[in-house]
């Protein structure tokens, strides 16, 4: 059994092993599965989200489809909601796009503002001179004027006098990162894999 996972670029790769050191804990060394499917950025997944999870939950040894977007840059019409707001009515209007039969196991979820928050929960993986930078605040409140990754690539260049190379050093900091620090301090990223648990241990029982 299996909990299929659609994101929307390659710095999700190192999703299924972070995920996976959270979940599999909790499962009582009985894990489930966990495959991430990557679609070609937000517009495509947009456009191919409702054929895919048609695609992965005709398959019986698929318990749930998790879909995981940035609220940053999240083209939908959206106006000057609230960051709460805003999540509950992309979630109306992307799990809508989901055929009917396979709505109640289809999940959208949403990294708030971006994947990159995760890792400012755990200040400590990043050099002295970024870490002494970084804004005391929860990481989900990183906010869309200056999103998680554009203030790490500034405070790279600032003090390491060099990019922050997302895809590359994102990854490898995704490795070191423990995620039982991000579901302490990130609410969204909690009430997704509280989720993702209840999926898996009820799929167990099936």
């Amino acid at each position: 059994m299996r909990i299929v996972l659609f994101v929307e670029g390659w710095t999700e790769r190192e999703l299924p092993a972070f995920l996976k050191r959270w979940l599999d804990p909790r499962l009582e060394k009985r894990p489930v599965g966990l495959k991430v499917v990557r679609f070609e950025g937000v517009s495509n997944y947009l456009s191919d989200v409702a054929r895919k999870a048609r695609l992965y939950l005709t398959d019986e040894d698929t318990l749930a489809v998790f879909g995981l977007l940035d609220l940053y840059g999240l083209p939908l019409n959206l106006p000057d909601l609230g960051r709460d707001e805003k999540i509950a009515r992309a979630r109306q209007e992307i799990e809508a796009m989901i055929d009917r039969p396979f709505r109640d196991r289809f999940h959208q979820h949403f990294a708030v503002h971006e994947t990159e928050a995760w890792l400012l929960s755990a200040p400590a993986l990043f050099p002295h001179p970024v870490r002494e930078r970084l804004p005391g605040k929860p990481p989900e409140d990183i906010n869309f004027d200056e999103p998680p990754s554009k203030l790490l690539d500034r405070l790279w260049r600032q003090t390491m006098k060099r990019s922050y190379k997302k895809i590359v050093q994102a990854r490898n900091l995704f490795r070191c990162l423990d995620p039982e620090q991000v579901y302490i301090r990130c609410p969204y990223f909690r009430r997704m894999m509280d989720e993702m648990l209840q999926v898996a241990t009820q799929g167990r029982s099936r």
